[in-house]
């Protein structure tokens, strides 16, 4: 593969010019030819094509130099490049002020202010909530109660409780925790959550949610429930969508069709994790088992008939 083999040495070529540059060396078009075993006009290529304009390079008395100031922190390879492009984008969706902090800790290591990946995720945004974050994730670390107000809608109570995770599901943040009087799991809205006290009082649990919040499609998992087996047949529209992004990293296609159609397995905890799926893909899926889910999302859309037409 000699394409591959020459592709492979000049980028090896490209990244020895720029790491040499990068540590204050100043480099001679002739001699990196005879370094290299290439021809002048190839190192030539090197620089004005391929090196000019992606780095603040320039020549001085025939000497190839890294402008003064400029460092680069971190390995800048293709690869490296367009993970931090992603990172960077990803973080428009978190809030402005944790966008702001992120692209500059990002800049530091691309030294580029051009970006060209573009992703849209609706996340809902809690940089005013910088403070709460703190001292949960300080409470989940060290194992310590905490009291709090929540207040959602119209709703306020005062808690106790054992934080164990913060989660984002669907674009909320969500703070999974354990009532402190029964030990039972609950999940708060993370922005309803004000006055939080960290006490002195430590807890332990022996209920591991890593595994739990993988496979949970949304916030109504149940960690109390064991997890039960859903079927469901997609037509060929949802199949190829749904193969390409699967519901639930537990989902297995178990059978194909020649029309392009399927049926998956996947596990859930509470019904409630897959009925509104369901009814977001009608008609392009159904429930093959168990019945009573069918049953539940045909109810749904009979309740909102009647609903609308009333």
């Amino acid at each position: 593969m000699p394409y591959k083999h020459d592709y492979d040495k000049t980028l090896t070529r490209l990244n020895t010019i720029i790491s040499r540059l990068n540590n204050g060396e100043s480099l001679s078009v002739k001699e990196l030819a005879k370094e290299f075993n290439v021809s002048i006009r190839t190192i030539q290529r090197d620089f004005n094509e391929k090196l000019v304009g992606l780095y603040p390079i320039y020549q001085d008395r025939c000497k190839w130099k890294m402008q003064d100031g400029f460092k680069i922190e971190k390995s800048t390879s293709v690869d490296d490049t367009i993970i931090l492009d992603i990172l960077e984008k990803f973080t428009d969706g978190l809030g402005s002020k944790f966008s702001i902090k992120t692209k500059s800790l990002l800049s530091k290591i691309k030294n580029d202010t051009f970006n060209p990946i573009y992703a849209k995720l609706n996340i809902e945004d809690i940089s005013s909530h910088i403070n709460n974050i703190t001292l949960l994730e300080e409470s989940i670390k060290s194992k310590r109660h905490i009291k709090c107000v929540y207040e959602f809608q119209s709703y306020e109570q005062k808690l106790e409780i054992k934080p164990l995770k913060i989660a984002n599901f669907e674009g909320f943040w969500y703070l999974i925790a354990l009532d402190a009087r029964n030990d039972k799991l609950k999940k708060y809205h993370l922005k309803s959550i004000n006055n939080i006290e960290l006490l002195d009082t430590s807890f332990s649990t022996k209920k591991e949610l890593t595994e739990v919040l993988d496979n949970a499609i949304n916030v109504w998992f149940n960690i109390e429930q064991d997890a039960f087996e859903v079927v469901l047949f997609l037509d060929k529209h949802a199949s190829k969508i749904l193969k390409r992004k699967a519901i639930s990293n537990s989902q297995r296609v178990i059978s194909e069709y020649k029309d392009g159609s399927c049926d998956i397995s996947l596990s859930i905890t509470h019904e409630r994790e897959i009925i509104s799926i369901i009814q977001y893909w009608i008609p392009h899926i159904q429930v093959v088992s168990p019945k009573w889910i069918e049953e539940k999302v045909l109810q749904n859309i009979q309740n909102f008939t009647i609903t609308k037409t009333q």
